[in-house]
């Protein structure tokens, strides 16, 4: 279920308690003040121009005037500041010693958008868990086999591979039980991001500190009079979820030791990245947690040693993608992570992050394959998984998500599994996405070399499709009126259904990459470079294949190396396709257009350049899959 409540959508964009731990810049905070933004900065004047490649070093120089840029910035603004926090690459989080409301932060917003120094300012709101996940042993995971439609079938794909050693996956969440009999020998360290409300208190974080390499989790309990007043007033009153412990099980349990439950991933390793306390977490504290998990440099904080291939973010909030969450996403893809987000339990848009360009977002299904009632759908899902439904009764939720949890309504006691009795507590689009998170690891398994881009588009390419409607449901995105229930589409509800052996075998085929050829090539000679292409592990490209598509592109030597010279015409567009085959008869292909088109609307003739790279599959491979799945 969706941890907030109404009234937080209002005060969150006012924010709830004031960070300035003892790691921020030093300034005393005012008890009980309200207010924090993230303000991205414009290089600097003396910075490269943002055609040239900085250095590292370079970058980090510049970063490390960020804070008394933004100082100044304070005092142009007249604003109060209470602490500062570097988020990397120009990007500071600011607490205010004033609290603003509605029309004092729009104006604050407004005044420093205007500033020439300034790229965007935001409001930085708190992110909530999805929801809450249980598990009774490998018989009761439904999920992972195909005896319901919507399963991910893990079973099938396990005969293929179980995982690999290499292969770290992150968990951005509530942090992890690490002492869990299931979760033991599979979990790295971490760390935990969790700020607190000064340098004194630490209310939110629960762990009687601030940013620390703990990732365990100390519960997220709240109570009645936390609610009512101080740094959670207006949060949900609640037990501990326990849930990236419930999150980090399903993508990572240890399997076949007699115990528990068994994980998507048998092998490799969880990252615990502690963003999420008590009422949620921070935008400031999810973005530097993405981004230490990928691999990336946060200031104050030694450089992650495990970087990961994929980060699984179950939680979330309402609203479009922030800039501050486009450019964290984009920094992790280019670092190699796959973002996986849980798209919501609101059964409505789909929410940030899930909602950022880039970001794999996953939407829930019931076991039979329709939307269940209350996940979150629309056109930025790229793909479905079970997310846990009680069709019969809340008090016996038949298929409930199974894994493991921890017995303590607070802090901490007795290791457990969830059960079909946990109802609410045991379904959500939470476990949606550890679900493709595990997938994916089984994808990198087999073909480490495949890109956050490649993934995303197999994970799509090897979906099941959604099941013949059901009767007497309304397609999505109607809605039925009692459920919230819909019949999917792949415009509601993202390519189909996620389906672990499928994915597999896309990842097993090699990937046709054909490099930019920086120009549209028209009137000229152009040497198209594949050498790029790439097999999957213990494969190798074994042809090299160069076709016309269309435009009657002329070739001007041999069409079966890695590279290949074609002549362009000086006006109109050519395709070519570059297919390669591996050692083992994969297949993938890869087209480019080359040339230039008249413009539209009466210009004279004028022409512009185009080059398109289309990445992925072919259609004729999207019809081989399908008569495989019949």
């Amino acid at each position: 279920m969706e941890i907030k409540r109404a009234a937080w959508v209002a005060a969150a964009a006012l924010v709830a308690a004031v960070i300035a731990p003892s790691a921020w810049a030093a300034s005393s905070v005012v008890p009980g003040a309200s207010g924090r933004l993230i303000i991205q900065l414009r290089p600097a004047a003396t910075a490269l121009a943002p055609t040239q490649r900085q250095t590292q070093a370079a970058r980090q120089a510049e970063d490390a005037k960020a804070p008394d840029r933004v100082r100044r910035l304070a005092e142009r603004s007249a604003l109060r500041l209470g602490g500062l926090r570097d988020l990397g690459y120009g990007m500071v989080a600011v607490s205010l010693r004033d609290a603003l409301t509605g029309s004092s932060m729009e104006e604050t917003l407004a005044t420093l958008r205007a500033d020439p120094d300034v790229e965007f300012a935001e409001v930085d709101q708190r992110r909530y868990i999805r929801a809450l996940p249980n598990d009774p042993l490998y018989a009761s995971q439904w999920y992972q086999q195909a005896v319901e439609t919507s399963a991910a079938r893990f079973t099938a794909a396990w005969d293929t591979t179980s995982g690999d050693a290499g292969t770290v996956i992150a968990v951005l969440d509530t942090g992890i039980r690490f002492d869990h009999p299931d979760l033991v020998g599979r979990v790295l360290p971490g760390y935990d991001f969790v700020s607190g409300e000064s340098g004194s208190s630490f209310v939110s974080a629960n762990d009687g500190n601030d940013w620390d390499a703990d990732a365990s989790d100390p519960g997220d309990w709240v109570t009645g009079a936390e609610s009512l007043s101080g740094p959670l007033d207006g949060c949900r009153v609640e037990p501990s979820s326990w849930h990236g412990t419930r999150v980090a099980a399903m993508i990572g349990a240890t399997t076949n030791n007699g115990t528990g439950i068994s994980g998507g991933t048998w092998n490799g390793n969880v990252l615990p990245v502690r963003v999420l306390g008590k009422c949620g977490g921070f935008d400031s504290d999810i973005i530097v947690g993405m981004r230490w998990a990928a691999g990336l440099a946060v200031a104050g904080v030694p450089t992650n040693p495990n970087p990961a291939k994929i980060l699984n973010m179950s939680l979330g909030g309402g609203g479009n993608c922030s800039s501050a969450y486009r450019n964290a996403v984009a920094e992790v893809t280019a670092a190699g992570g796959l973002v996986v987000a849980a798209a919501g339990n609101g059964s409505g848009p789909v929410g940030a992050p899930a909602n950022c360009p880039g970001t794999l977002a996953v939407a829930g299904l019931r076991h039979v394959g329709t939307k269940v009632g209350y996940s979150s759908f629309g056109p930025q899902v790229g793909i479905s998984a079970p997310a846990g439904n009680c069709p019969s009764t809340p008090l016996l939720c038949e298929y409930a998500l199974i894994t493991a949890t921890n017995a303590g309504p607070t802090f901490p006691t007795t290791s457990t599994y969830t059960t079909t009795t946990d109802s609410q507590d045991s379904i959500g689009t939470s476990f949606s996405a550890p679900i493709v998170a595990a997938i994916a690891g089984l994808m990198t398994a087999v073909n480490g070399g495949l890109t956050p881009e490649e993934l995303t588009a197999r994970i799509k390419n090897s979906a099941r499709p959604f099941p013949d409607p059901q009767a007497g449901l309304p397609t999505c995105p109607n809605l039925d009126s009692a459920t919230g229930q819909c019949n999917c589409t792949t415009s509601t509800c993202g390519a189909g259904m996620a389906d672990a052996p499928g994915a597999l075998a896309e990842a097993l085929r090699p990937m046709a990459r054909i490099a930019d050829p920086a120009g549209s090539g028209a009137g000229q000679n152009v040497t198209l470079d594949g050498s790029a292409s790439d097999a999957a592990s213990g494969r190798s490209i074994s042809v090299y294949s160069w076709s016309p598509v269309s435009g009657s592109p002329v070739f001007l030597g041999p069409t079966t190396g890695s590279t290949a010279a074609v002549a362009v015409p000086a006006s109109g567009l050519v395709t070519v396709r570059l297919q390669v085959t591996d050692n083992f008869g994969g297949t993938d292909a890869q087209e480019v257009t080359l040339g230039s088109a008249a413009s539209g609307g009466g210009g004279g003739g004028a022409t512009h350049p185009l080059v398109l790279l289309t990445l992925g599959l072919l259609a004729t491979r999207r019809r081989q899959l399908a008569g495989r799945r019949g």
